[in-house]
Order: C-alpha cells, then sequence, then structure tokens
C-alpha cells in the first residue's frame, strides 16, 4: 500500500511559478513509476506528467510541455512537478499518482494504482 500527500497548491498570478510536492509512504517507492493529474473547474481529470521509477524518462501532456518539469527523489521518497510561466488555464486540483509498472504506461492511460487527495492551484490573470 502506497499512501500519496500532494502539497505547495496556493493562488499565484499569471506568468509565476510553483513547485508541487508528493510525499510517498512506502519502502518500494523507488520502483514506482510516479505522475501528476489535474482536473480543472467543471472537467475531467486530465494527465499532466509522468515519469519511470528511476526518473530517467518523462512524459508531458501537450499543454504543459516546455513550462512544466517532473523530478523526483527516491532517497526522500518524494516527486515534484515545477510549474513555470503559469496561465489562468492551468487552474485545477492537481493530484499525485503512483504505479507498479514501472515503465509510468498505466499512469499515461489514467489508470495509476494509488491517487493522492489532491493539492488546489489557481493562478489569477
Amino acid at each position: 500500500q502506497v499512501q500519496l500527500v500532494e502539497s505547495g497548491g496556493r493562488l499565484v498570478q499569471a506568468g509565476g511559478s510553483l513547485k508541487l510536492s508528493c510525499a510517498a509512504s512506502g519502502r518500494t517507492f523507488s520502483s514506482y513509476a510516479m505522475g501528476w493529474f489535474r482536473q480543472p473547474p467543471g472537467k475531467e481529470r486530465e494527465f499532466v506528467a509522468a515519469t519511470y521509477w528511476s526518473g530517467s524518462t518523462t512524459y508531458y501532456a501537450d499543454s504543459v510541455k516546455g513550462r512544466f518539469t517532473i523530478s523526483r527523489d527516491n532517497a526522500k521518497n518524494t516527486v515534484y512537478l515545477q510549474m513555470n510561466s503559469l496561465r489562468p488555464e492551468d487552474t485545477a486540483v492537481y493530484y499525485c499518482a503512483a504505479d507498479r509498472d514501472h515503465s509510468s504506461v498505466n499512469i499515461r492511460n489514467g489508470r495509476p494504482d494509488y491517487w493522492g487527495q489532491g493539492t488546489q492551484v489557481t493562478v489569477s490573470s
């Protein structure tokens, strides 16, 4: 069992930056693929980014490519999402996700094993 706790969400102005963190419990964190999703107001949850268990390979949604960076620190059982050049359309609840398939394929397909509870990011214009 893995528990995920996100933090770092807040109100930020357009053009600004924010870094989200997701702390994971469990001794096997380093073997899990990790990812981020978001759910904008009134819309369905969507994939944002994912990383292999090693952090060597990353994937991004087209809408965030070049602006967001996913990274992980396996020694700290933590995955991060650095968000730059934020736009009002980035406003959403951001969720952390983990999956036992360390290639991240299940995360990219929207079917991870574990979800966090979410953290609110609001970008004002």
